[in-house]
């Protein structure tokens, strides 16, 4: 495995990502997850994961504070605290193998550079839709400044700095080919349409609020993880998205970014607070 240094995982002060650290950004987060577990080796990584500690369906206040963590330390942390997070997730990423798992038809491991790699270029995609839908294209030395500092979302778990694409070319190339390696089975399905579905809050949330979530959801995802899904999704349900869609990208536009931005201010504090006061952070 290759070796690297923490300075050369740190080096990085991000600048145009927290543009993209917006609420819409929480709107499409339950897509972005699909779109991760999509790789048949992250998908069933969690949905069989036995640390039922970080499982969403499990803890998901816990588990949704921990998410959101990491991406707020990733997006606005300083370099002690995406190093402190870094070595908190890795102490549970290392207790998810396949090998601990005889339901796996997938070999994986959490700490897998290469299943980092795709998680955080989920992660990247999502960031640089946000910010496209409020802000416009992107492009020139913009887009290739923007792209260098998605690399935080891998380094901050155990990627090293050089698997990330060097180029908006490279990364589009890498994206095109990870596209034709979704699968998702029937366990993971039914893991991920609960996801979508909020069914974890069944006890507290409405029937219609919980399909609208899922409606939305399914719209934020490109069309090939739709197929990979196995959803239906028909012309006036693509009329209803754009419309919902349009509602936030107009909520945005009218936000400060620092009030629109403020969910991940509020967790990147309680991430400060529980580093002082020694508590766990995933």
């Amino acid at each position: 495995m290759e070796t690297w240094t923490a300075a050369s995982i740190d080096d990085l002060v991000c600048v145009e990502l927290p543009r993209s650290s917006r609420l819409l950004a929480l709107a499409m987060g339950a897509a972005n997850v699909i779109m991760q577990l999509s790789n048949p080796a992250v998908g069933q990584g969690v949905a069989h994961s036995r640390v039922t500690s970080g499982r969403l369906d499990v803890h998901p206040i816990k588990r949704t504070r921990t998410t959101l963590g990491y991406l707020a330390v990733a997006v606005l942390g300083t370099v002690e605290e995406r190093r402190a997070y870094r070595r908190a997730v890795t102490r549970q990423h290392a207790k998810v193998r396949s090998d601990r798992d005889p339901r796996a038809t997938e070999e994986y491991s959490a700490l897998r550079v290469d299943l980092q790699r795709w998680v955080a270029a989920c992660l990247f995609v999502g960031s640089r839709d946000v910010l496209e839908l409020v802000e416009g294209s992107q492009a020139g030395a913009s887009a290739e400044r923007f792209l260098l500092e998605g690399r935080v979302f891998g380094t901050t778990l155990q990627m090293p700095p050089s698997a990330w694409p060097g180029s908006t070319a490279a990364f589009e190339e890498y994206w095109r080919g990870e596209l034709t390696k979704l699968r998702i089975d029937d366990e993971v399905r039914s893991y991920l349409l609960d996801i979508a579905r909020l069914e974890f809050a069944a006890a507290v949330l409405p029937e219609r609020m919980r399909a609208w979530h899922q409606r939305l959801t399914v719209g934020f995802l490109p069309p090939e993880f739709r197929r990979a899904l196995r959803v239906r999704w028909t012309r006036a349900d693509e009329t209803w998205f754009r419309r919902q869609r349009a509602a936030f990208v107009r909520i945005e536009r009218v936000l400060p970014l620092a009030a629109s931005g403020l969910v991940y201010r509020l967790l990147l504090a309680d991430v400060r607070w529980r580093i002082r006061c020694d508590r766990p952070l995933v």
